[in-house]
């Protein structure tokens, strides 16, 4: 498989960041396709070949259940695994290592904004503030951080078993709680009843903790499910920005602006009121 700069993007990312977290996981607790060879140049853009994994999918975000009956039992394999990439050392991987994870995303997200916005887009900026005022408790260590770690970035095979986590392109250094605020953020409940995390999330979090050797802050995880709704809503006001230009014109980008922007524009203003 190979994967490659992509001619435009939400979000710019760095092939050999990505490739380096596939060489740092494979052939351990976390399941990756194996990374084979990265190079700027020979493939016409950064790119880098990776071993297909096959009798494997994704789930889609248009199916209610994507994992049936088996739902619980993914659940507890999708939070173990993100506990375990929680262990590992973010300088292994040669990351940047902020000084203040929390003022590093938000002010990542804040020049998405500015750069982005087609309008006032005023839950967001309420947001920002809210952030701002509102820092969390330090973690006790940097771990390295998914990025966009959720129910269909994961490849699972015919019998629900997890065989490989992909879409690395955002994996940075920062707070675990980062990812298992954007993993149990309800918009990945695809429309459904059931939780997010396809677990309820108390028993989520146990299995994350019980991998990770973390204990979650609940001041800590508040923020972080704050910023996730933020970062989503970010997102799909970028994809509404390469729309607008014609840029991308691709039927994800354009769903993007519909049905994510306006489900987390409508979330988020929700949970600020409940913060205020």
């Amino acid at each position: 498989m190979l994967r490659r700069d992509p001619a435009s993007s939400l979000i710019e990312t760095e092939r050999a960041i990505e490739f380096a977290a596939l060489a740092a996981f494979h052939g351990s607790a976390v399941p990756v396709p194996e990374p084979l060879f990265c190079d700027v140049g020979a493939f016409g853009s950064p790119g880098f070949i990776m071993r297909e994994i096959p009798g494997c999918h994704a789930a889609s975000p248009f199916d209610p259940e994507p994992y049936g009956t088996q739902a619980q039992a993914v659940g507890t394999q999708m939070f173990t695994i993100l506990g375990h990439i929680a262990t590992r050392d973010p300088a292994a991987l040669d990351l940047t290592m902020p000084a203040e994870p929390w003022r590093d995303r938000l002010d990542h997200w804040r020049a998405t904004l500015e750069t982005d916005a087609q309008g006032p887009e005023p839950v967001a900026w309420a947001a920002v503030r809210w952030l701002e005022r509102n820092p969390p408790p330090a973690p006790s260590r940097l771990s390295v951080v998914h990025g966009d770690y959720r129910s269909g970035n994961f490849l699972v095979d015919d019998t629900n078993i997890i065989r490989a986590v992909v879409d690395w392109e955002m994996v940075h250094a920062g707070d675990a709680h980062e990812d298992l605020a954007w993993a149990m953020d309800p918009l990945w409940a695809h429309g459904s009843n059931r939780p997010a995390a396809t677990v309820g999330e108390a028993e989520a979090i146990r299995h994350w903790q019980a991998a990770s050797g973390l204990t979650v802050d609940a001041l800590a995880l508040r923020w972080w499910r704050v910023e996730a709704q933020l970062m989503g809503l970010a997102i799909w006001i970028s994809s509404g920005a390469e729309v607008a230009s014609s840029r991308n014109l691709d039927p994800v980008m354009i769903f993007s602006t519909l049905y994510p922007y306006r489900w987390h524009n409508a979330a988020l203003a929700k949970t600020l009121r409940s913060l205020a």
